[in-house]
């Protein structure tokens, strides 16, 4: 009877738990929410130590919190949540704890694909973020599996970021750019220059794609370039308007514009850059590349434990993101801190807004 008596208590609550943070949520509403919020989980193992916890106990302390967290985003109105669960930096620990980490890592992954997990309840699609192939071969296949299975979902996202550093990923775009640009120019066979005297071919020296001309064309060109410095120089001497040498102008200019090498005339990166016709790389194209181009930059940062360092995390993307950085361990992490969070991204949306468009 005492038991059930505690049941009944016990729900009781909780409903008016659920009903005051459904309340406070409304009102947060009022005003802007965000729409990405990311998490540095930080101070694990300093509350296993705190608590005199065994070893890995702290980590799945936390993951019970992340599912705390994660359900008072969703109820926000928060569409994309980004955790910091494995640095690629946390291989150089202990192999024994990597590898108790790398088990709970797949543990957790297969109960959040269970049918009455929050995934299927808010409809949310999983992300892994970061180099794969350094996880090992149970706990990739249990990340391919989760992205395959909620692939469908699109009312929620998480992100998670495992075997992950943001210098990592930015290495990784800017390869993946040069491949795509390498690709484009191997591509371009035979362009022709509108006037039609150089023509690009794919015989390039040592495979580099570079314009190549005869030496017949290239003297042919030089020849009209100096005759033409020969009559403006006449011009502008009868107007007495000659100020400076009109040939070493034309030297200077040829030297911008073209440079010999071995009998053959290569065209400068300047000149085809002024002609629309060597792809380089541009911001866009680094963005795209991107692990995260999945989701848009985040509106909150908090980092628990009290530390103000981003730890090689989304450096890209938190240009004009404010850091919240509560004390509190991550196991030990509330609704009272994520309301904080988001009253503080409120009370600076404007000026936050008005940075971004600088950007």
């Amino acid at each position: 009877m005492q038991k059930n008596t505690e049941n009944i208590i016990g729900h009781l609550l909780g409903g008016l738990n659920c009903y005051l943070r459904r309340c406070m949520f409304a009102i947060l509403s009022v005003g802007p929410v965000p729409s990405h919020i990311a998490f540095i989980m930080d101070g694990n193992r300093r509350y296993a130590k705190k608590k005199n916890m065994e070893e890995g106990d702290g980590h799945k302390a936390g993951f019970n919190v992340l599912t705390s967290i994660l359900r008072y985003c969703y109820e926000l109105g928060v569409k994309y949540v980004t955790v910091y669960a494995f640095s690629i930096d946390n291989f150089k620990r202990k192999p024994k704890e990597v590898q108790s980490l790398m088990e709970l890592m797949r543990n957790k992954i297969e109960e959040l694909l269970e049918q009455e997990s929050l995934i299927n309840e808010y409809g949310v699609r999983l992300y892994f973020i970061g180099d794969m192939q350094l996880l090992s071969e149970p706990v990739r296949a249990a990340v391919e599996k989760a992205m395959r299975v909620t692939a469908h979902n699109n009312q929620r996202v998480l992100l998670i970021c495992v075997a992950y550093t943001s210098r990592h990923e930015i290495v990784h775009a800017v390869q993946e750019c040069c491949k795509e640009k390498l690709n484009e120019i191997q591509a371009l066979k035979e362009v022709k220059v509108k006037n039609g005297a150089f023509v690009r071919i794919d015989q390039g020296r040592g495979g580099n794609d570079f314009g190549l001309l005869s030496r017949d064309s290239c003297k042919d060109h030089l020849n009209g370039i100096k005759a033409c410095s020969s009559e403006v120089e006449s011009a502008v001497k009868k107007d007495g308007l000659f100020e400076n040498n009109v040939e070493n102008h034309a030297s200077s200019y040829s030297k911008a514009e073209i440079t010999s090498n071995n009998g053959l005339v290569e065209m400068t990166e300047e000149r085809k850059h002024k002609q629309d016709e060597f792809p380089f790389i541009k911001l866009v194209d680094v963005e795209k590349n991107m692990y995260m181009a999945v989701a848009p930059d985040p509106d909150i940062l908090i980092r628990t434990s009290g530390e103000a360092r981003l730890s090689n995390f989304l450096l890209w993307q938190t240009s004009t993101c404010p850091l919240y950085a509560p004390s509190a361990l991550w196991p030990e992490i509330g609704l009272r801190h994520l309301i904080w969070a988001v009253l503080n991204f409120q009370r600076h949306h404007f000026y936050l807004e008005k940075k971004k468009k600088q950007f």
